[in-house]
């Protein structure tokens, strides 16, 4: 799933390839994608590009007076084309959800290049929104304290916790606590913070906090500036050889060699380092725990 750095790489990508220029066609492909019908997608044709921000995990394209915002989902991504197919995509089963024709930009550009947004895999969860206001966007609303924003450190951080009984695994993938970290990027934070996943927020003490949130900071950090510069189509691969204990299970730590072990749940899983994170001892797994009995 693409997380905070992706959407920040993605966002700073396109902004250097779509300032000025125009939208000359907009094929919604996949309507179950769209969802928003007024203003509709081919409101956008014609207007210019002025701009590319991220919320969270939400791409945020600003055309006009307009914003298409789009939430990739598990398995949704952006792919830039120098050059179009010159026929009309046509709806189907294939990963294509939305296609964006460019035209010039007044100086002397060619048309033809634009970006699909494309999403692989039967669960379908990428969602695309045409509106006025960005926050018109529920899921956008809803939003956190964005961990990047200069105002964010250990004392915003301490409010955030306070009170908190769940597991701090769920606090730190909570949206409407902090926007944009997901599973993976939770797993590398609690690592690099030497922190158990079933901790309880609340029951963190004040150096405790400002390990992990100098852990926050400096995962998502370092993990945008190794994107930087990258194409499209390398994001994914740089994002998975970036990661130190998410999705590897049974290889050895590269902090201090233990076996990386993992939790199961019903649709996600999480992977930790014993000796780092829980003093050696391995955490139960509880769909495993359930299989033996």
């Amino acid at each position: 799933m693409p997380e905070l750095p992706e959407v920040e790489s993605l966002a700073r990508f396109l902004t250097g390839r779509l300032a000025g220029r125009v939208v000359d066609r907009v094929y919604p492909v996949a309507v179950h994608a769209l969802k928003t019908y007024d203003p509709p997608a081919s409101a956008l044709e014609g207007l210019a590009f002025d701009g590319v921000t991220r919320h969270g995990k939400f791409l945020d394209l600003r055309v006009g007076g307009l914003h298409l915002v789009m939430h990739l989902g598990r398995a949704g991504w952006v792919r830039w084309r120098e050059q179009l197919p010159g026929v009309a995509p046509r709806p189907g089963k294939g990963p294509l959800a939305l296609r964006v024709r460019l035209g010039g930009a007044g100086d002397g550009v060619e048309g033809g290049a634009g970006f699909d947004v494309t999403e692989a895999g039967s669960q379908k969860r990428l969602a695309v929104y045409v509106v006025h206001e960005v926050q018109e966007v529920p899921g956008v609303a809803r939003l956190g304290a964005d961990p990047l924003a200069a105002g964010f450190g250990p004392a915003a951080f301490r409010e955030l916790l306070a009170g908190e009984r769940r597991q701090i695994k769920g606090v730190l993938r909570d949206q409407s606590v902090l926007a944009g970290i997901g599973n993976a990027y939770s797993d590398e934070i609690l690592h690099a913070a030497r922190m158990s996943p079933f901790k309880l927020a609340a029951t963190l003490s004040e150096e405790e906090v400002d390990r992990l949130c100098a852990a926050v900071g400096s995962t998502l950090t370092e993990a945008v500036e190794r994107s930087r510069g990258l194409a499209l189509k390398d994001l994914k691969a740089e994002k998975k050889s970036g990661l130190r204990v998410h999705g590897r299970k049974g290889e050895p730590c590269p902090v201090c060699g233990d076996t990386i072990r993992e939790v199961s749940f019903s649709d996600s899983a999480l992977q930790y380092c014993p000796t780092c994170q829980t003093g050696g001892k391995p955490l139960a797994d509880r769909r495993l725990s359930r299989l033996l009995k």
